[in-house]
């Protein structure tokens, strides 16, 4: 029997339930189990702004998830790219690319070299980009109420 090594790939800003719910998942179903942490500069090009929590940071927290038995920055932009630097046989991720082109080319890339893709639910109560929302509105409405006891003197 092959040792399965299962990677899971994430930007894993704002560390949540949901991510910690997909390394747990991810990890029950492999022998090994690579967390994947997206650069800064990758998040950049993809989402079109920085992460809130630094690379080194977040690859810190990561690796010290119990069920991560290593954690690497993911700085190649195709994940191909990624799989031959860092080899494992199945990918993770989070059912919401189900379907979806990025996920349909993820799938049929990972075939052609015998990598399984699994997916897993998403945690559609809790995401990163909820919890950013949230803090910028909290920033949003801090710098109001800043502003207005300047002009209330």
């Amino acid at each position: 029997m092959s040792l399965k090594i299962g990677y899971a790939a994430g930007a894993f800003d704002l560390f949540h339930v949901g991510h910690l719910n997909l390394l747990r998942q991810a990890r029950s179903q492999c022998d090994y189990l690579i967390a994947g942490v997206v650069s800064d500069e990758l998040l950049i090009e993809h989402k079109g702004r920085p992460p809130v929590i630094p690379l080194t940071e977040r690859l810190e927290i990561v690796s010290n998830i119990s069920f991560v038995d290593r954690a690497v920055a993911e700085v190649l932009p195709n994940r191909i790219q990624t799989w031959r630097q860092t080899p494992f046989n199945v990918f993770f991720k989070g059912d919401d690319w189900k379907g979806t082109p990025q996920g349909i080319a993820l799938e049929r890339d990972f075939a052609a070299v015998g990598v399984d893709v699994v997916y897993f639910p998403y945690t559609v109560h809790t995401s990163s980009t909820v919890l950013r929302m949230t803090l910028e509105i909290i920033e949003h409405d801090h710098a109001e109420h800043v502003r207005s006891k300047r002009f209330s003197r």
